[in-house]
Parts: C-alpha cells; structure tokens; sequence
C-alpha cells in the first residue's frame, strides 16, 4: 500500500521506509546526503527513519538538514576509536574517529540521536590496541570541523565516553540536547552555545577521577569557546561524589617550523551560566592539564591560565572556592544570545 502525499516542501528525500509517495527514498543516511545539491542556497531536508544506521558520516555540502522520526530510535552510529585503524592501516586518531563530521555551513539536525558506540568500558578491562595519544580510546561521536559554521542541534542526543562531542570549528548552538560521556566528553576550539541541554556523565570503572565535562582549546583572540545556559550537570548512579570535574583547558599539539608542542594559541574558553549540578561535580570544580612545551618538557596547564568561569551555578555540586572562579558581573550581559553567536540567529 502506497503512502500518503506528503506536505509541499516538508522533506527532500527520506532514509528508509517512507510515509509518503513522492519523496525519493535511500537506502542510508550517506546516499540521502550524497543527492544533495553541492551550491545549498536552501534547506536539504532528509528525513531519518527509526533504525540504527550505522556509517560513517561526512558531510561537506551546505544547508543539510537531518531530521529523526524518533528522538532515541533514529539513530547515526558508528563504532571506530582512535586508536583503531583506518583501511589503509594508519590510526583513525581523534581528528578522524567520528562517526558524523561536519565540514560546511547551515547543518542542522533534531530529533535524532548521534553515537559512537565503540566499547569505552570493554576496552579499558581489554585493550584493543597500540594507544595513541592518551589511550586511543577516544571514539567522538561527532565533529564540527573547519568549515562548520551555523550549525545547529536541537532535541538530538549524543552518546559516547571519551571525546563524545568535538566542536572544533565555527559558531554552533546546541538546544534542549543530551551529551553523554566521561572524559572530555564536551570540547574542542569552536564557538558553541548550549541552552537548556543534558551534561551526562557515564561510570568509568576503577576510576578515581570519574571524568571531565568542558575541555576548551579556545584560540586566543576568540572571545567565546565553550558556554552553557541553563544546563543540567548529572550522572550515571553508579559515580561518587566530587569524583567529576567542570572541565580543564586543553592545548592540544600542533606542528610548528621549530617543533611540535602544546599551541600556545590555545587559552580554553569555557562558561557555566545559571546550571544546576548533581553531587558528583567536584567542589575544586577546575582540573589541570598536561601538554608539551616548545622545550619538550611536560608541563601542566593550570586553570587559572585559562578563561574557566561560572555564575549563578545551582544544586549539590554547586560550591564557591577559590579555584571555582565567578564570571564577573559586567561580563554577564556578554553572554546574550546574539552576542555569543555574532549575530546569527538560529530559527
């Protein structure tokens, strides 16, 4: 039996089955994308339906915009980890891992959910693999990389463990979402706003240190890294008490003429405005962290060099310290919407 006909205009194209006779339908998220006019102008609109559709996503044409059937049923999932190889053998590393990349302007996604489903935990009772980096069990879930500009998500979860969601380029506004994860499970060097959305951290077994929220590489002359509004700090049941940190500033390496070291560029940006958080954020708030300097010493950037602020934070996890630094009260209005996002309005 044929479907009904759909409303003008409502969708370009539809993943899966299809409620409607006039839409073409694909067989994946990655042929939807790839029937999309490269020049964008207007909205792409594709149509997500319930299923778990497990690729690994690029998307480097304008103005796609996914849209779920069901918030926790339409699901994009992929499970490479960093330290995994790619088909050629070389690790997927941190910059490569996600199972959905965005490397141009206007994306926007709702009601869906976003994954990387590679066993952080399994892996830490078994590695899998030579570690890179850290670990090499970073495993992003998505990537706003250069390109990515007004990009928006709302109503969307993101699933991960360590690096869940990497916004590292571009202004991005993230409303009414859910991001779970342990370590670094939010960061990057990007300009991203988040309002009304879930921070959710997850059970690492045999951790002491639980996890980290926010971890900025903010460039240094950009006003705003990582701001969140209203948001919710909670937790799996199984995570202690002040076992969870705000976050900490990253300087991540880079390949200079003189070396490769920790950028010095990198001044983290990260704000909490008027959020609730659960007991298990620490009453230090703030973590530092290591990176490698010009001199190839290892060296741990504290947070008191980096632009790592609160105000008006609420609930158990909520404390005033020395180390948990308040947002200045002539900085607050700073943090309007519209000042935040240079002008852009997502709609």
């Amino acid at each position: 039996m044929g479907g009904a006909k759909s409303p003008a205009g409502t969708f370009d194209a539809v993943v899966g089955r299809t409620p409607f006779d006039d839409i073409p339908i694909f067989a994946s998220v990655g042929a939807a994308i790839a029937a999309a006019p490269i020049t964008g102008g207007k909205p792409f609109r594709i149509l997500v339906t319930r299923g778990r559709w497990h690729e690994k996503l690029v998307v480097d044409k304008p103005d796609i915009h996914l849209v779920g059937e069901d918030r926790t049923a339409s699901v994009l999932t992929f499970d490479a980890a960093a330290g995994m190889p790619r088909p050629d053998g070389e690790p997927w590393g941190t910059w490569g891992c996600a199972s959905v990349t965005i490397r141009a302007p206007g994306f926007r996604a709702t009601e869906l959910t976003i994954e990387n489903a590679f066993d952080y935990v399994g892996n830490l009772a078994t590695p899998k693999f030579e570690p890179i980096g850290p670990n090499g069990a970073q495993a992003v879930a998505l990537m706003l990389d250069a390109g990515s500009d007004r990009a928006m998500f709302e109503r969307v979860n993101f699933i991960g463990h360590q690096d869940t969601l990497f916004v590292d380029a571009g202004r991005s506004f993230f409303r009414d979402c859910r991001i779970s994860g342990s370590v670094d499970f939010i960061f990057g060097g990007g300009n991203a706003l988040f309002e009304q959305c879930e921070l959710h951290s997850r059970f690492r077994p045999g951790k002491e240190r639980q996890g980290y929220v926010a971890v900025p590489c903010t460039p240094s002359a950009q006003a705003y890294g990582l701001t969140f509004v209203r948001c919710r700090l909670t937790r799996d049941a199984a995570i202690p008490d002040g076992s969870v940190a705000l976050g900490r500033a990253w300087r991540p390496g880079r390949t200079f003429p003189d070396g490769k070291y920790g950028d010095p560029d990198a001044v983290g940006a990260a704000v909490y405005l008027d959020c609730w958080m659960d007991a298990h954020v620490d009453p230090r708030g703030w973590d530092e962290m290591g990176y490698t300097a010009r001199d190839g010493k290892r060296v741990m950037l504290q947070p008191g060099d980096a632009r790592l602020f609160e105000h008006a934070s609420a609930g158990p996890g909520a404390h005033r310290s020395a180390s948990r630094r308040t947002l200045p009260r002539d900085r607050i209005a700073a943090y309007a919407r519209e000042r935040v996002l240079d002008g852009w309005v997502p709609i």
